[in-house]
């Protein structure tokens, strides 16, 4: 896509932006799927990213409830939320039930007038929750606009037969001790580049992600919502951990979601990503099923980290705002979260859920047997409360992440890079 094509592109999202953030909504969805005008509908939709772990819930309540639930997946985070954008907009083929990511979220508070206040439709779990995670679903009115679904506990997924290939360690322990911290991942990947001539990690960009949200406090934001990016501490050390990983060639230059980065985990074309939990699911369906038992989950370096976590609203102008927020609370449910952690990784927020025997003795089949309830459940205490501000997500994926890339693939020195990096993060997170 040309500079100018996306440019336009993106002054129109933002116009539409404009509309759903700046203006409450109000009226009716005339292009709404549920089948009914009143009463109990037919039909419920559910709109979601990535993998969610729905699928045998819905079937379940269907049976319990006579409703026929619809799931609509997006694959790619920036493909979903211009989509939200527009059906809260033009309140065409809006969905009952819509899953907002943090960066999302956070811009979302700006207007919180375009979802239902969950408050007087469901029953008070605030002290089910982890408690920040509860929080955050609130915006500065009061307003709960979201119930938590899940948290990004972080891991490393890795190819424990490239590993192998490569002379490196492949049981999980010893794996995890081949980098307490980032510099010794640094040095496995050189390692793993001189036996295989191949970068061991998928990204920068994922390496980014683990290092700002590990680091955590102020990322793009101050706590009155200025852009402080090149004041950033956690902005400054995943920066600056990221240049050393293109410096010493470890990465394979794959930009995450794209064609090639699928495509990559079941050609081999690297041997480890930054994993939250939900990206198991993702991961798996990437690989295919001829290489269950080849990927493995091991520690993240500093032992801890969080990557994204999402809530489920009801859209103000759903047709049936009841029966919809009945059943978010049904799919945020305890059994719930640990169901669709069984299913397909989404890590569960809810109390209960991460102290149910289920979870915690969980061992996922598919990379080879690891305990992973164990895994992402014990890093949970460490994560570090980040503020995100209100475009958080554009500024992650619209200034910090093309920038990096662009030094990852030589189109730009280190000082160039930082600079466009600052300069687009003005421009994306202004608001």
């Amino acid at each position: 896509m040309s500079v100018i094509r996306r440019r336009n592109r993106l002054v129109a999202l933002a116009a539409v932006s404009a509309l759903v953030l700046g203006v409450a909504a109000c009226g009716s969805d005339d292009g709404d799927s549920s089948g009914s005008t009143g009463g109990k509908p037919d039909k419920l939709v559910v709109e979601t990213f990535g993998e969610f772990g729905y699928d045998e819930l819905v079937k379940q309540y269907e049976k319990d409830t006579g409703i026929k639930v619809e799931l609509r997946k997006t694959a790619q985070l920036n493909e979903y939320r211009p989509k939200i954008v527009r059906s809260l907009a033009t309140g065409k083929g809006i969905a009952d039930v819509v899953a907002l990511e943090e960066g999302i979220l956070n811009e979302f508070k700006i207007n919180p007038t375009n979802w239902a206040d969950l408050t007087p439709l469901v029953a008070d779990h605030s002290k089910e929750y982890l408690q920040w995670k509860w929080e955050l679903g609130k915006a500065a009115d009061g307003r709960l606009i979201g119930l938590p679904t899940d948290v990004g506990s972080l891991a490393v997924c890795y190819r424990s037969d490239l590993f192998k290939a490569a002379g490196l360690p492949t049981e999980r322990d010893a794996v995890t001790a081949l980098w307490p911290d980032w510099d010794a991942f640094i040095e496995t990947g050189k390692k793993y580049r001189a036996a295989t001539g191949k970068g061991m990690l998928d990204s920068v960009t994922t390496a980014a992600s683990a290092v700002t949200m590990q680091v955590g406090g102020d990322i793009f934001y101050d706590k009155d919502d200025n852009i402080v990016a090149d004041k950033s501490a956690a902005v400054k050390q995943a920066w600056d951990t990221s240049l050393k990983m293109v410096d010493a060639n470890i990465t394979a230059k794959t930009a995450t979601w794209s064609p090639e980065w699928s495509a990559g985990f079941k050609q081999g074309t690297f041997a480890a990503t930054f994993c939250p939990s939900w990206m198991l699911g993702i991961v798996q369906d990437n690989s295919g099923p001829e290489n269950k038992g080849k990927w493995d989950v091991a520690g993240v370096p500093g032992k801890s980290g969080n990557w994204g976590g999402s809530w489920l609203a009801v859209p103000e102008r759903g047709k049936h705002k009841t029966e919809a927020a009945k059943l978010a609370e049904y799919l945020t449910s305890a059994t719930s979260q640990v169901a669709a952690f069984k299913l397909k990784g989404p890590l569960p927020t809810n109390l209960e859920a991460l102290k149910n025997p289920e979870f915690q003795s969980y061992t996922n089949e598919y990379f080879s047997g690891a305990p992973t309830g164990k895994i992402f459940g014990g890093s949970v205490e460490g994560i570090q409360p980040v503020h995100l501000g209100p475009k958080h997500q554009a500024v992650k994926e619209q200034a910090m992440e093309p920038a990096l890339r662009a030094y990852e693939n030589g189109e730009a020195k280190a000082a160039a890079a930082w600079d466009q990096f600052i300069k687009d993060a003005a421009t994306q997170g202004a608001f």
